[in-house]
């Protein structure tokens, strides 16, 4: 089953949440009080939206906002050089790595 990790926000904590996760079978789980750095990951990208899309723009409705993440997550996931991923994007990062995995196997099983 999928798993969402989230805070303890009230958004979170609803009645409402717990039942639309129920509802779509996802797991949810919750970090601990007091503990934001084992979110840290999902609220440095959230800083990154914040930067590179959200702040520039007003949006008018949910479409267009919509319709613009989904132009910049084929951007940051396909064309966005990642200093973490040898300044790759992260669609090519992810090949090259299974290209060394499939190396590996191979050369362990000679």
């Amino acid at each position: 089953m999928p798993v969402i990790r989230t805070d303890n926000g009230p958004q979170f904590v609803s009645k409402l949440f717990g039942d639309m996760s129920e509802s779509l079978n996802v797991v949810h789980e919750r970090i601990p009080p007091r503990t934001p750095n084992m979110n840290a990951y999902i609220e440095s990208f959230h800083s990154i939206l914040e930067r590179d899309l959200f702040s520039k723009r007003a949006f008018k409705t949910f479409e267009e906002a919509y319709d613009e993440l989904d132009r910049y997550m084929d951007f940051y996931n396909n064309r966005k050089m990642h200093g973490s991923l040898k300044r790759k994007p992260p669609v090519v990062f992810s090949a090259w790595v299974k290209t060394l995995e499939d190396s590996s196997a191979f050369h362990k099983a000679m």
